[in-house]
């Protein structure tokens, strides 16, 4: 029997952290949302949930700031003041390992105009995003959030969605907003296609305690099996993301803590002194997907929902976050034309507007992907004096920041810091 029948503008299924960004942004417009997920918020809060820590850019943090996030993070944020990008391979006992000859570095203070000021991005653990936002999206008036539940049966009839969740809360509302990941439900009974293809390659993750402070530097080192990657984390803490092929990535999962040590240190070297592994290690396939739309009758898709990329380059969460941005931006202008938020025209224009923007990052991280994550000698050289051109060119090197920091180009309201 229904219990009680509630009616939103919108409805996130997936409360991760789009499903949550994307509630407080659509709120943020004057909208009513609600988000369901099927597991409880608090068990997603442990340490154990999920290890990964995410890069922020820092217009995406601008909007982070603006929604109430960002203060809520308090000191589990680390600002990323440089990075260094550098070629190279491990020691294998036979050739001496270490960085290649040519170097591209980014500097906060390079930048001018947009970002001028600001860090190139900010470091923050996924649990502590959680937290902050599910506390922010707890104190708004405007979400609901309903957690240990799951969509039992939907039908659209031209004009609104009528829900039955599995606790048997009905609800209605004119649009869907898929949010569950690269598995998104909502998105394959939309029969919205997606195109998919793996690397060979498992991302292993860590947190690293180390003797000497970071001094907010992130480093990218590109090794044969793919990238190898110190993120600062708050305190003398970095976040580890590290590349190698399925088998030994579930290996260096599970392995000895010693063996892990040694082969720790045979790649990420002394520059930070005594390194200690901190807390348990996370191994995950790396893939890319593509969809072939992000909209459907009632729909919209957002975050890996929409789009899955390599995250050589940090802009998973990233990506996710401006489609909230838009999507905020888009709804809340159909709502004061006082349009229905599941218009045809408004939805193809949140699409067209983050398609172009989303694709040309997954064909960059790609293609990054290919280049680096190989040891041939000819392209190893390549890519080297590739990086020193980049590097030796000033405006270059900040359009590259730039563009990684979501600075490039027209922006939404809510990267700038405004309300939409």
């Amino acid at each position: 029997m229904v219990k009680k029948i509630s009616k939103f503008d919108v409805l996130i299924n997936g409360g991760g952290l789009v499903g949550l960004t994307t509630a407080l942004a659509l709120q943020s417009g004057g909208l009513q949302v609600a988000v369901i997920d099927p597991l409880p918020f608090e068990t997603q809060l442990t340490p154990e949930f999920d290890g990964r820590s995410s890069a922020i850019s820092f217009a995406n943090m601008r909007m982070l700031e603006a929604l109430g996030v960002k203060a809520r993070l308090q000191k589990n944020i680390n600002p990323i003041n440089e990075i260094l990008v550098s070629d190279g391979r491990a020691d294998d006992g036979l050739r001496a390992g270490g960085p290649g000859p040519m170097l591209l570095h980014f500097d906060r203070d390079e930048l001018d105009g947009v970002g001028a000021g600001e860090p190139l991005g900010w470091m923050v653990e996924n649990r502590y995003m959680r937290l902050a936002l599910l506390a922010e999206c707890r104190d708004q008036q405007g979400i609901t959030l309903f957690d240990k539940t799951t969509i039992s049966d939907y039908q659209f009839d031209g004009q609104n969605w009528q829900i039955i969740l599995k606790n048997q809360r009905q609800i209605v509302t004119p649009l869907l907003v898929g949010a569950e990941g690269r598995n998104s439900p909502l998105r394959e009974s939309a029969a919205i296609r997606t195109h998919k293809w793996g690397y060979n390659q498992w991302g292993v993750v860590a947190t690293i305690e180390h003797e000497k402070p970071h001094e907010g530097i992130a480093h990218e080192y590109f090794l044969p099996t793919g990238p190898f990657a110190i993120l600062p984390l708050s305190g003398n803490r970095s976040s580890l993301v590290w590349t190698e092929k399925p088998d030994s990535a579930q290996f260096l999962q599970s392995c000895d803590p010693v063996f892990f040590q040694a082969e720790l240190e045979r790649r990420f070297g002394s520059f930070l002194g005594k390194l200690t592994p901190s807390g348990p290690r996370w191994a995950y396939p790396l893939t890319l997907m593509l969809v072939e739309k992000y909209t459907a009758e009632g729909l919209v898709l957002v975050g890996d929902a929409a789009h899955g990329m390599h995250p050589i380059a940090g802009q998973g969460f990233n990506a996710g976050i401006r489609d909230a941005a838009v999507l905020a931006d888009v709804l809340s202008q159909t709502l004061r034309n006082g349009l229905s938020v599941n218009d045809t025209t408004a939805l193809k224009s949140y699409e067209q507007r983050r398609r172009f923007d989303n694709t040309s990052l997954l064909a960059a991280t790609d293609i990054f992907v290919r280049v680096f994550s190989n040891d041939i000698a000819p392209i190893r050289h390549l890519r080297g004096l590739g990086m020193g051109v980049v590097d030796a060119i000033g405006p270059l090197r900040k359009f590259f920041a730039k563009e990684a920091g979501g600075g490039i180009g027209p922006l939404p309201n809510l990267l700038r810091g405004e309300l939409p």
